[in-house]
């Protein structure tokens, strides 16, 4: 037998073959091996259609077999991974996938993994696969999966490393519970609590997002301050006992003691002899006393009997007489005038009396004529006048205003129950200023007096000036909820102007053009040639509901010529200024002085505006009188001033805290009715329990401010308590309740403020002092987030840390954001308590950035400190 090999086609020299035989021991048969030796170069010099080949071929007298072809190639590895893998930041649980391509080699390279140096078993770790086309994955990623890892290809060339790829597995920051409410931190009166919550459930790890919202929350808190107890006065003496002595008591009940005050100091029982030592004589029993003795004592208990019967009966008398003169100036006998039924009075009537000339009926319609009414004290020569006059030829008419008055009393009348009076127009002149003269109204011409709708005479503006220079500063108009805020560098250095600010308080100048309504005062500020290089932050009150889409807000500018145009809309988009609209502000960044204004088109019927209702009282002329004046103007604090200043004029007392009314765009009037007076003690004139106000004049009502008067009678003059209450509603829509319960003593009246927080007393503050944050943090903040990042850790996370979401291309076109979006939270922060909403926004985003690393909450507290204490708040 012989073998031989062919390579490529062609027959190896014999010599070149190795011939080994041995023999197989389980067969005993002899078995021959050939080999022959392949080198590098004869397969480098080989150029074929196919790789270099060998094949054996053996023959014998049997006959011939061939094996199959074996290629013979040269064996490399390549350096240059085709993919190394990359680096991963995943959350905990999530999966990783790290792709790993080896460089191209003969034979192919096999795949081994490698974290932090030390091979990867997947047969001992169920979590981890390396078995998917070289790539490593681990399913749920845990802390523990974090490191570098390296993919290392190897064949029998050579090995190769890839890059090094850092996996982080990291763990999102999730809020703790809440501590509980810490206590106030007030021991009387108004003050705050807080509580707080730490990121730490879980805490963030490996660069975990920190949690969002606040680490801190502040409420407002009442602390009841402690009332100490006061004495009653004495009671009357009691009946004389038979141990000749009388008692009075007291009650600890004026007022009682509460929240741990004092309980009144002294006796509240005392005991007297009640015969002036009658009862004994010479320290003896009554029995041993001689009987003249006797017959005095009772000569004086007689006689003191008769005097006390004879006081009551004239008293008895006195009091039916001037009850029944009251009565009959009316024509009528009112028997109960306390039953209010559906919010209008309702009086039940006698026998009309014959022949009283001032009797209503259904022939003498009253004159229901709707004009503008003084609301102050009116003092007539006549005293009949002081119940029935005509208001028409006292004052001006007041056009395009109907007024409804409803009470039961026009059933007796003969007319319908709810009568509907048009305006007519009346000469007479309305008077001006707080000196007013009337003349006598003769009595042939009375009628029912009925107080309407009326404008009280107001100051044409309120005005406040300033000189500021390079450090800037804030105009204030005290409570009005009008500031001007001139940043840090608007003003150029070693200059310095005198800026004013004013509020128009006369007709306004802006007319409504079809559906737009005023919402704001009319805000002027100036001079108008001056040029800021930073745009200021102008803050002006607004009396519209922004909670729900129903309005389009604009700014409005008037122009040199008087006219009015629009700025922007609240919603737009716009580079030359910024509104941001708060629920009862708006402010806005402008770079030109003028005078603005906000206007309102309501876009359903479901617009709101906020109406401040009020109610203030005074005694009139006449002893027994005494006027309610019940007002509806804008929810804007200098609209409600102006009726303070009239008010504090005119002698009227605020007789309850202000309330909130929603009044909405549904062409439904209001109603204002005096309810739950107390019968026999007061009396309402005729016709006046309720007026109506017509929609139009509500809507519209930041023109004048806005008032109904009621006048009531005390029976007699001992009368010093009032309790009523004052129903304020829209038909179909929102109603407030006004409980008056006031003494009509001025010793006796407890005083109510009319502003739940003054403004601070310094209308004008310059240099660092005017702003709550230090001007060295300011620019830490500044030189911050000024500089663009790609991941948006700029100005643009600072603006929205701080609700300030839309029109961000306005900040963009500023040469510092950062600057102008601090001096936008200056404006809108003025009044707030702390700086906890920056502290938060800082606490959440600083932490990436180590520039800010070092502006502890610390910090701002000392600043809000030192802001507070500088301005007296």
């Amino acid at each position: 037998m012989q073998i031989f090999f062919k390579c490529n086609g062609e027959w190896v020299h014999q010599n070149e073959h190795v011939s080994e035989e041995s023999l197989d021991e389980s067969s005993g048969l002899k078995v021959r091996e050939v080999f022959i030796n392949v080198t590098r170069q004869q397969v480098e010099d080989f150029h074929g259609p196919e790789d270099y080949w060998c094949q054996c071929v053996a023959w014998s007298h049997l006959g011939t077999s061939k094996s199959r072809k074996a290629s013979v190639r040269i064996a490399y590895l390549r350096k240059n991974f085709e993919q190394d893998p990359q680096g991963r930041e995943v959350p905990i649980e999530g999966m990783i996938v790290l792709h790993c391509r080896p460089p191209e080699g003969v034979p192919a390279a096999e795949v081994e993994w490698l974290k932090n140096e030390e091979p990867i078993d997947s047969e001992q770790d169920e979590n981890i696969d390396t078995r998917a086309d070289h790539n490593l994955i681990i399913r749920q990623a845990r802390l523990s999966d974090s490191g570098n890892y390296t993919c290392m290809a190897a064949n029998i060339v050579a090995k190769r490393r890839s890059l090094s790829a850092t996996v982080v597995v990291y763990v999102n920051g999730g809020w703790s519970s809440w501590t509980e409410w810490s206590a106030c931190n007030v021991r009387c009166g108004r003050g705050w609590q807080k509580r707080s919550r730490t990121c730490t459930n879980p805490a963030p790890l490996n660069g975990g997002a920190f949690c969002e919202g606040m680490s801190v929350q502040k409420i407002t808190c009442t602390s009841l301050c402690p009332v100490d107890g006061s004495w009653e006065v004495w009671s009357e003496w009691s009946v004389c006992s038979p141990e000749c002595e009388h008692l009075r008591i007291r009650e600890c009940t004026a007022p009682p003691p509460r929240n741990g005050g004092k309980f009144c100091e002294g006796l509240s029982q005392e005991s007297e002899n009640c015969t002036d030592g009658l009862c004994i004589l010479d320290k003896k029993p009554l029995h041993e006393i001689k009987p003249q003795s006797i017959e005095n004592a009772s000569d004086i208990a007689l006689y003191s009997g008769l005097g006390a019967a004879v006081v009551a009966v004239a008293v008895l008398v006195i009091g039916v007489t001037l009850y029944r003169r009251s009565q009959s100036d009316y024509g009528v006998d009112v028997i109960d005038s306390s039953a209010l039924t559906g919010g209008f009075q309702t009086f039940n009537f006698k026998t009309v009396r014959q022949g009283n000339s001032l009797l209503l009926n259904s022939s003498m319609q009253p004159d229901l004529t709707v004009s503008r009414t003084y609301s102050g004290p009116i003092c007539l020569q006549d005293p009949l006048d002081k119940e029935l006059m005509t208001e028409s030829s006292l004052f001006n008419p007041l056009s395009d205003i109907k007024v409804k008055v409803q009470s039961s009393f026009m059933v007796s009348l003969g007319v319908s129950e709810r009568a509907e009076y048009h305006g007519k127009n009346h000469s007479g002149t309305f008077p001006h200023g707080n000196n007013r003269s009337f003349s006598t109204v003769h009595p042939r011409n009375k009628t029912p007096y009925l107080q309407n709708l009326s404008s009280l005479p107001t100051r044409t503006e309120l005005r406040t000036t300033g000189v500021f220079g390079h450090l800037g500063g804030r105009l204030v108009m005290p409570n009005t909820g009008v500031s001007l805020l001139i940043p840090h560098g608007a003003i150029p250095e070693e200059n310095s102007w005198e800026i004013y600010m004013s509020i128009n308080q006369g007709e306004p100048s802006l007319q409504s053009d079809g559906s737009e309504v005023l919402l704001s005062p009319e805000v002027t500020c100036g001079p108008p040639d001056m040029i800021v290089t930073t745009p200021f932050a102008l803050t002006i009150p607004h009396c519209a509901d922004v909670s729900s889409e129903h309005w389009n807000i604009h700014l409005k500018k008037r122009t040199q010529q008087g006219t009015w145009e629009e700025v922007m809309s609240v919603e737009d988009e716009s580079t030359s200024c910024y509104c941001l609209l708060d629920p009862f502000a708006c402010h806005v960044l402008l770079d030109s002085f003028g005078t603005y204004a906000l206007t309102g088109e309501p876009i359903t019927d479901c617009a709101v505006k906020q109406l401040k209702v009020a109610v203030f009282g005074c005694m009139s002329c006449n002893s027994l009188d005494y006027n309610l004046r019940v007002y509806c103007v804008d929810n804007t604090p200098c609209a409600f001033q102006e009726v303070v200043s009239d008010e504090r004029h005119q002698g009227g007392q605020l007789l309850e805290e202000p309330k909130l009314l929603h009044f909405k765009g549904n062409t439904f009037s209001l109603q204002i009715s005096v309810l739950d007076i107390p019968p026999f003690l007061w009396r309402i004139k005729p016709f006046t329990a309720c007026q109506e106000v017509p929609f139009s004049r509500v809507w519209c009502s930041n023109r004048q401010p806005l008032h109904c008067a009621f006048s009531l009678e005390r029976y007699t003059p001992t009368t010093t308590q009032l309790s009523c209450k004052i129903c304020i509603r829209q038909l179909k829509g929102h109603e407030q309740i006004l409980q008056v319960q006031t003494s009509i003593l001025e010793s006796e009246r407890e005083t109510i403020t009319f502003f739940a927080q003054e403004d601070s007393t310094f209308p004008a503050q310059t240099g660092p002092r005017a702003f709550k944050i230090p001007y060295s943090i300011r620019q830490r903040i500044c030189a911050t987030f000024d500089t663009p990042n790609a991941k948006g850790k700029d100005w643009q996370m600072l603006a929205q840390k701080n609700s300030i979401n839309r029109n961000l291309s306005y900040f963009a076109t500023q040469s510092s954001p950062s600057a102008v979006i601090l001096n936008l939270w200056e404006a809108r922060h003025q009044h707030d308590g702390d700086l906890d909403s920056l502290a938060c926004a800082l606490e959440e985003i600083g932490r990436t950035h180590t520039k800010l690393s070092n502006i502890t909450e610390s910090q701002l507290d000392e600043a809000d400190f030192n802001y507070s204490r500088q301005n007296g708040l």
